[in-house]
């Protein structure tokens, strides 16, 4: 080695080091999106959104104010196995982080050898023993483990914000759900009273038949109408297992080992304000995940770049060998190396050139996606905001149309038993009555699931502290 190579290296190491900070810094700006100061739903006559510090602190589902919800909530996150797959990507990603960060440092080698061998012509037999220890690293010159540890955080923080939209849209799936079966449960407890006001129809029906005042037609409308709703309650079972059983999958549990009964009343619809559409970019984990993405992106044009640059290693490795064991660790034995090396590729046909527009095309595709991403967002908390303060409306009007089928019915009755109107009129205002009550729990269970849509939409908290996203006061349901 030439005495003056050490001194060469010394000299050469700042420039290195130099060019290494500008290789080190990802290539591409930090990427900004315009948001509008407020939700076009959010005007008029919509409540704006209340101060932060007013905002009640916990789970999200606590707004509904159900305790079987809550409790299914907790096994959501403890029990549901997409969850757990999840949960394990993001461990591979943390994994591949330390994986990255392991090229900082120098790979440590050791090794021991013996063999026994017949030399040829000569007929002798002669022993081999070695013992050695090696060392080699690749200094960071030019960023590119830096880089790639950065590509491998990013990654990491993406995994892990899917993993938190994974476990909100869960949640989410969960919420809507049970709301919907709480909802299947008073549409089957209308169905029983419908069946059992019809059986006492039919009854009077036939008790006037028996007295001459009703035909024979009367009877057979009233015992088809009995039948019907009784039909109608069966096919409501099938609705509700359905729903029972989904919910079972989702906290982890076999549906055959799971059972939600039924209760007597239905959670309040609670008023949920949206805040600013700047909050969607720190609440809305989906959102997080994608600019997450455009980091590990950017990062990536970086490592492809640093191809164009040579790689150094440094290298040294020592140890012994002899014929026998006692010579193993004797002076005259002992062996060692010590160099760096430099490589470079002076042609590859346009191969670096290439994957270097490859990552810098992905990082065009991840910024789009992230745009829209966030439009996306900006859509869903439009629609849920305007399909809660639309069906809120509605709700009141579809309640006026109950209270006026309930006395249609009242008179119907009336008339019919003073007999000047027919039985049919009976069964007419009946059916209206039944439709209306029915269409109220719909209304319902959509003004839920607007309001689990909302509470998604806005990710399911409120600022860093992760509050959730809920009005000061419940507004309540028009069907309870």
């Amino acid at each position: 080695m030439n005495p003056n190579t050490p001194s060469r290296l010394l000299l050469a190491a700042p420039l290195a080091l130099l060019l290494a900070a500008c290789a080190a810094t990802p290539p591409e700006p930090a990427v900004t999106i315009a948001l509008p100061a407020s939700y076009a739903q959010a005007q008029g006559d919509w409540a704006p959104a209340q101060a932060l510090a007013a905002t009640p602190r916990g789970a999200w589902w606590s707004v509904f104010d159900d305790p079987v919800l809550a409790s299914l909530e907790t096994q959501v996150a403890q029990h549901n196995q997409s969850l757990a797959a999840q949960l394990a990507a993001y461990e591979q990603a943390q994994a591949a982080v330390a994986q990255a960060q392991a090229a900082y440092y120098p790979a440590v080698t050791a090794g021991a050898a013996a063999s026994r061998a017949r030399i040829a012509n000569s007929g002798a037999v002669g022993n081999s023993l070695s013992a050695s220890l090696g060392a080699s690293w690749e200094p960071d010159l030019w960023g590119k483990v830096r880089l790639q540890v950065q590509a491998g955080q990013a990654t990491a923080a993406v995994s892990a914000a899917t993993l938190a939209n994974t476990q909100l849209s869960l949640q989410s799936t969960l919420a809507t759900s049970y709301l919907q079966l709480r909802t299947v449960d008073a549409q089957i407890k209308l169905a029983q009273d419908t069946v059992a006001a019809y059986q006492r129809a039919l009854q009077l029906t036939e008790n006037r038949y028996k007295a001459g005042v009703d035909t024979a037609a009367d009877v057979a409308q009233a015992r088809t109408q009995l039948l019907q709703a009784q039909t109608s309650l069966t096919d409501l079972g099938v609705t509700r297992a359905q729903l029972q059983n989904a919910i079972a999958v989702l906290v982890g549990k076999p549906p055959a080992e799971f059972a939600l009964p039924a209760v007597s009343t239905l959670p309040e619809v609670p008023a949920i304000p949206a805040g600013l559409p700047a909050q969607l970019l720190q609440r809305r984990p989906d959102l997080a995940a994608a600019q997450a993405q455009v980091a590990a992106a950017n990062a990536q044009i970086g490592v492809a770049q640093t191809a164009w640059f040579p790689n150094l290693t440094l290298s040294a490795q020592g140890g012994s060998q002899a014929a026998r064991l006692a010579g193993l660790f004797s002076a005259p034995s002992l062996f060692w190396s010590l160099g760096p090396q430099l490589a470079a590729t002076l042609f590859d046909g346009g191969l670096r050139r290439a994957q270097v527009e490859s990552s810098k095309a992905a990082y065009r595709q991840t910024v789009a996606t992230y745009r829209q991403s966030v439009l996306t967002a900006l859509q869903q908390v439009e629609n849920n905001l305007a399909a809660q303060r639309i069906l809120a409306q509605e709700a009141q009007q579809q309640a006026a149309v109950v209270q006026a089928a309930e006395v249609s019915l009242r008179l119907a009755q009336n008339q019919y038993k003073a007999g000047t109107a027919p039985y049919l009129n009976v069964i007419t205002a009946q059916t209206t009555l039944t439709s209306a009550r029915n269409a109220q729990l719909t209304l319902l269970n959509r003004r839920y699931a607007a309001s689990v849509g909302l509470i998604q939409a806005l990710g399911g908290g409120w600022g860093e502290d992760n509050r959730p996203a809920i009005g000061p006061e419940p507004v309540g349901s028009s069907m309870r």
